[in-house]
């Protein structure tokens, strides 16, 4: 643990002075990118308005990862019990992914509106095939001689899913989950972008259209940070959650 907090300590540092040395050495003025020193001057300003639109970020893109994360995972099932979902969802899934996510955040936002669920179907919508995918890849690779045990012990479709196919495929499921905590953000700030009146993206858009950019960085650095902590927590949860289930099925 301490060995992984002085990296990460060490990188950060390293970082800075990155920073610092390239506006110092290329003498680059504060609307072209501002020191790390005034960066951190304007967080501490304005950290009461910072916290208010990540507050509202946050809420778009813990809902958009729960919601994706309940919907991949059923998703999923239903493509690994149903031979003729495979023939017809999986190749219509595959084609959603060729449409860029800029281009569906307009109609996002001319059907759900400027408020929080544009955002949240964005982050959804962002999470969902990586989500599906990885769980679906895991349930199709259950080791044959489990499901072969289970169906001379007598188990039907049903019993085989729930109780063997699903459970080996968690270390799936938890990988997707992984991939979404980075994703998430990325869908609700563009959904800020297209349009809204709250939020860390909106923010960064408001502060560059009035040329503060050190605010537009210092909103970055707390986007930056949250999705960090996300990818942190649902980490840690998903090791936990593994570990878990894993003593459980350990014999006494």
């Amino acid at each position: 643990m301490m060995t992984r907090a002085f990296t990460i300590a060490a990188s950060t540092v390293l970082a800075l002075v990155l920073w610092q040395g390239l506006v110092t050495l290329a003498d680059l003025p504060p609307f072209i990118l501002p020191d790390p020193v005034r960066v951190f001057e304007t967080l501490w300003k304005s950290r009461a308005l910072i916290a208010h639109h990540a507050s509202i970020t946050g809420a778009e893109v813990l809902l958009g990862l729960a919601l994706g994360a309940m919907l991949g995972g059923f998703s999923a099932i239903g493509l690994a019990a149903s031979p003729m979902a495979r023939r017809l969802i999986r190749p219509m899934m595959v084609f959603s992914q060729s449409i860029p996510v800029f281009a569906l955040a307009p109609i996002l936002t001319l059907w759900l509106g400027y408020g929080l669920w544009s955002k949240v179907a964005m982050a959804l919508l962002i999470i969902y095939f990586p989500v599906t995918s990885a769980f679906f890849d895991a349930l199709m690779r259950t080791p044959q001689h489990w499901l072969d045990l289970g169906r001379i012990m007598g188990a039907n479709r049903h019993r085989l899913m729930w109780h063997i196919r699903v459970p080996a495929a968690l270390p799936g499921f938890a990988s997707g989950l992984r991939l979404a905590a980075v994703y998430a953000p990325i869908g609700a700030i563009i959904g800020e972008w297209v349009g809204a009146s709250k939020g860390l993206g909106y923010l960064m858009l408001l502060a560059n259209g009035r040329a503060k950019i050190d605010l537009m960085f210092a909103a970055l650095i707390v986007l930056a940070v949250l999705t960090l902590l996300l990818h942190a927590g649902v980490d840690r949860a998903c090791r936990k959650w593994l570990d878990g289930k894993a003593a459980r099925h350990e014999p006494a």
